[in-house]
């Protein structure tokens, strides 16, 4: 949507996207939406509104409840309107170099990933509650599970493309019965061994790690129970910042 906004008027009319927002924030249809202001003619703005589809804006959220008080907060503006239609995305999309580093590079890469494990691992062997969930692992299991998490953490999909992805991982886990202790152990070495080896221990990597490790263990211990279905057809998950780490800017 495209509005021109005499400057005069400018403060008021965000100051009603403001109060129209809290009705786009309670309404299912809405995904999110953005304001913004042209740099070069202050007096243009476009509101970016991205639905869960058109049908669902026109008929859902134009007849829903959240709708009143919406146009009770901008219907003033509404002679302003330059433009308002519906697009949908394309195959055009990316990511531009001001995008913060993958986990999987902040890491270290696939060494420190393989790192990590190889120490885990051999305190998992030794642990008693853990040891006999793990005893017949085989020798390139450390290998297959780098390979997992770094597609997960953002690097290379080689676990989808030479390991079977997500489903395969999902049925190595298949009838074990892990139990709640086990997870919480699991969960609690491996974040040891991320000291150990020295992963980054800023705060902003370190939650995301943490993160995933709980996320994870947790659905492992759904899939693992008896008569789960595992039949899932989801891709490998991709795990990503909960907030970009710090970085000095560049010169």
């Amino acid at each position: 949507m495209r509005y021109r906004i005499p400057e005069a008027s400018s403060a008021e009319f965000e100051a009603a996207y403001s109060r129209a927002a809290q009705s786009l924030t309670k309404a299912p249809q809405c995904v999110d939406y953005e304001l913004g202001r042209c740099t070069e003619d202050p007096t243009r703005y476009t509101l970016r509104i991205r639905w869960t589809s058109a049908k669902d804006h026109l008929e859902g959220f134009r007849t829903g409840p959240e709708f009143p008080a919406f146009f009770a907060a901008i219907g003033g503006f509404a002679g302003e309107i330059e433009e308002m239609r519906h697009y949908e995305t394309t195959t055009v999309a990316g990511e531009g170099g001001a995008r913060p580093p993958t986990l999987y590079d902040w890491a270290g890469g696939r060494p420190a990933l393989v790192e990590l494990l190889d120490v885990f691992y051999r305190h998992v062997l030794e642990d008693s509650l853990l040891e006999p969930v793990f005893r017949d692992m085989d020798s390139q299991h450390v290998e297959h599970v780098a390979t997992w998490l770094g597609e997960v953490f953002g690097g290379p999909a080689d676990y989808s493309g030479r390991h079977g992805g997500h489903p395969h991982m999902i049925s190595r886990h298949a009838g074990r019965g892990i139990t709640e202790e086990q997870r919480r152990r699991w969960v609690t070495l491996l974040l040891d061994a991320a000291d150990e080896v020295g992963l980054p221990a800023d705060p902003e990597f370190r939650a995301a790690f943490a993160g995933y490790v709980e996320w994870g263990s947790r659905l492992a211990v759904l899939f693992s129970a008896p008569g789960a279905d595992t039949t899932t057809g989801e891709p490998v998950p991709h795990w990503s910042w909960t907030m970009p780490p710090w970085q000095p800017p560049s010169k």
